[in-house]
């Protein structure tokens, strides 16, 4: 199973591929797995850079016959020739690119664009012809889509991974795919018989900066304080200041008072996840959250004003942070 039939693909049975949008991370990783697949094993790879390498060697790679196989794959990194931003100077170029893939089925070699931008310039014939042409494939994941998409990834990998790891990967990576991934990485590493743990999720990756802050309000939350506390010290004395705690609270609590207004408003925990855009994990806990809505809109209050006394210059002890977390 490829990676790639993870997402929408406009034409799976072409193996000239485009993998489209703005997140280059995760692009990369789709690209690089696609090309190791077995189907492409004897032909001989070539990487060309656009921005660096510049269109001529593009060309150049395109149709000339390669030295050590039969074919090549050739991967195209940042295809500027798709977008607005082409110099006039290069016309000739461009025209021969569109040549180039205007007869693609021609050409014995395997294309794969990687192409790392939000958006394509569609006007132009040459991006026109690269959309027809080619398997299209747009890797955008939804918020509360990330933990069925990479429990699918790990599986397509031949990895296997409990639930309750993939959750605490999730959540020690911020619900950020590119994080998610790379710490993916690392537990392959560490992965015994393939298979990734809870307990190997603990001792690989480590609590974001998000997730340490999270936890302090967390704690305070279930009246913790002495833990909140600690926390709120281990934090100060590595250096985040009382601004960066703030938003990350703000944040928290924002999200747990829009919950409860949505689920007194008769909205179930699916509907939240999807009307939000957020983690299914995140609204869970803001679900069994006991702090009324009345309580968490002062705290929100207290929060903002206090942020913007430390902005003013009002204030400048880590107190007056202490005395928040312990208000709670």
């Amino acid at each position: 199973m490829t990676l790639l039939s993870l997402f929408k693909n406009t034409n799976n049975n072409n193996p000239h591929t485009l993998i489209w949008g703005g997140d280059d991370f995760l692009n990369d990783y789709l690209a690089n797995s696609y090309i190791k697949e077995d189907q492409f094993k004897d032909l001989e790879h070539v990487s060309v850079d656009c921005e660096n390498d510049g269109l001529d060697e593009l060309i150049a790679s395109l149709t000339e016959s390669s030295l050590f196989s039969e074919n090549k794959l050739i991967l195209i990194k940042n295809p500027f020739f798709l977008t607005a931003k082409v110099p006039k100077k290069l016309k000739k170029q461009m025209d021969d690119l569109q040549k180039i893939f205007d007869n693609l089925n021609e050409l014995e070699d395997v294309v794969v664009i990687v192409a790392s931008y939000d958006k394509l310039d569609r006007r132009k014939k040459l991006t026109k012809t690269v959309l027809k042409q080619f398997n299209v494939v747009e890797p955008t994941i939804r918020s509360y889509e990330v933990g069925a998409v990479v429990k699918s990834l790990i599986k397509a990998e031949g990895y296997t991974i409990t639930q309750s790891a993939l959750q605490l990967l999730i959540e020690r990576s911020d619900q950020v795919i590119d994080t998610i991934l790379s710490n993916y990485q690392k537990l392959k590493m560490a992965a015994s018989d393939n298979k990734i743990t809870e307990k190997s999720v603990m001792q690989n990756v480590d609590l974001s900066l998000a997730q340490n802050i999270f936890a302090i309000l967390e704690a305070a939350l279930n009246k913790n304080y002495q833990e909140a506390i600690e926390r709120l010290d281990n934090q100060l004395r590595e250096g985040t200041n009382p601004i960066q705690l703030l938003a990350v609270f703000e944040n928290q609590l924002e999200l747990i008072l829009v919950v409860k207004i949505l689920a007194k408003r008769g909205r179930s925990e699916v509907q939240i996840v999807k009307e939000l855009g957020v983690h299914p994990y995140r609204v869970k806990l803001a679900l069994k959250n006991k702090l009324n809505v009345s309580k968490l809109e002062q705290l929100l209050q207290k929060a903002i004003q206090l942020e913007f006394n430390y902005k003013n210059g009002t204030y400048h002890e880590d107190n007056f942070l202490k005395l928040f977390v312990l208000s709670v």
